[in-house]
């Protein structure tokens, strides 16, 4: 009993959905959703969105000189929670839930030719990371007068009081807010 697996590309039923999904095995009961990794061309810039623009807090830079890339671990944290000791810090930024990795290839800002792929053009792939605010069209004022690049404004497409923006490397980011969501997903 899995899912129907149909040429027509007609959608599983919400029984099919189910039956899909299995109670996990105990051993997993402590795991959690800890990261999303990012590559980025310019830290600097990302940072600066990152932090200023949708205020994240940097938790921790990791160097790997060796390996010639660099760390930059970001999430909703309170700075003055942030251990000092860098063992504590470590195992600390670790636990946290749904933290953003942006990782720097040093050089790569000296490359004019090189981008990466956000997966939301051929070949598909990645589409988006998703930040939650209390209100949607506030952010996107917000976003406007720091002249980031939208995707999608609240009041366009069809799935309305939602946007999308993008971040220095055309990586995609959904701007929602948790109370108007079931209102896009009812038929």
């Amino acid at each position: 009993a899995g899912l129907r697996i149909m040429a027509s590309g007609d959608r599983p039923t919400d029984e099919e959905v189910v039956a899909a999904c299995k109670e996990g095995n105990p051993v997993t009961k402590d795991y959690m959703m800890q990261q999303t990794m990012l590559r980025v061309k310019n830290p600097a810039a990302s940072l600066d969105f990152y932090t200023r623009v949708l205020g994240m807090t940097l938790l921790q830079k990791i160097d790997f000189p060796s390996m010639r890339f660099t760390l930059y671990f970001l999430g909703y944290e309170e700075r003055s929670d942030i251990p000092a000791d860098i063992k504590e810090r470590t195992a600390w930024t670790f636990s946290r839930r749904a933290t953003l990795e942006l990782t720097h290839n040093w050089g790569s800002e000296l490359d004019q030719s090189l981008s990466y792929h956000n997966g939301n053009k051929q070949p598909l792939g990645f589409g988006h990371i998703g930040i939650s605010v209390p209100d949607v069209d506030d952010a996107c004022k917000y976003f406007e007068k720091e002249k980031v690049t939208f995707v999608k404004r609240p009041d366009s497409g069809k799935m309305k009081n939602l946007a999308f923006i993008q971040d220095p490397d055309g990586y995609w980011i959904e701007i929602l807010s948790p109370g108007n969501m079931f209102p896009l997903m009812s038929p």
